[in-house]
């Protein structure tokens, strides 16, 4: 069994103690018929998610009956948080950055289709999210409107690592020739997706900000 990538690992755990120091509120005060009043939401609790969805993910067998899901789920994830940033979020780079999320996982997930069309793995691919990438969505959505972007991209630190280990793990040890194309085709589209999240999240992401 592969093991988590130390320096991976380490950036899903750090991210999770950065949103729990992010989070100046809770939801119980939450007004939620309007989200644009509720307090700050759960970034802790997506980054952890990450944590979580990441030693369970590597915990698996490199097979295509486990890939498939994961990778299913997590592009389903992607465009989904995205359409809601594109609406809601506020700085340009943000808006810009789920526009180019909904357009190169459109593209990944029409790409997983057409794989498994010719690969001979017998997997069905979900249609739905799981609890807790719903989980990640509700959080989205109740985001207060001065917290949204740094919510979003706290989300995407998390998912991209997360993502970016299958990718790695897959690619190098799947059991389906075909996919194992497909998840080292899509592995530098995901690392141009965590580096961007870094660049436009800056210190308030990396914590490289003292205090």
């Amino acid at each position: 069994m592969k093991q988590i990538n130390p320096a991976l690992g380490a950036a899903l755990v750090a991210a999770a103690l950065l949103a729990a120091c992010h989070k100046t509120g809770s939801n119980a005060g939450a007004d939620v018929s309007n989200p644009a009043n509720s307090a700050p939401v759960n970034a802790a609790q997506d980054a952890a998610g990450g944590v979580v969805g990441m030693a369970s993910g590597v915990a698996n067998p490199t097979t295509a009956a486990a890939f498939v899901p994961a990778a299913t789920i997590a592009n389903m994830y992607e465009i989904q948080a995205a359409q809601i940033a594109a609406q809601r979020g506020h700085a340009s780079e943000v808006k810009d950055f789920a526009r180019m999320i909904i357009q190169d996982h459109t593209k990944i997930g029409q790409q997983m289709q057409k794989t498994l069309a010719s690969a001979g793995a017998n997997v069905q691919p979900p249609a739905d999210l799981d609890d807790r990438r719903k989980g990640m969505i509700e959080n989205l959505k109740a985001a207060g409107d001065t917290d949204f972007d740094l919510a979003y991209l706290h989300q995407q630190l998390a998912a991209h690592i997360e993502a970016l280990e299958l990718m790695d793990r897959y690619a190098s040890g799947g059991d389906n020739a075909a996919l194992k194309a497909l998840a080292a085709q899509t592995k530098p589209v995901i690392q141009k997706h965590l580096d961007e999240v870094k660049r436009i999240g800056g210190e308030k992401l990396t914590g490289k900000a003292g205090g």
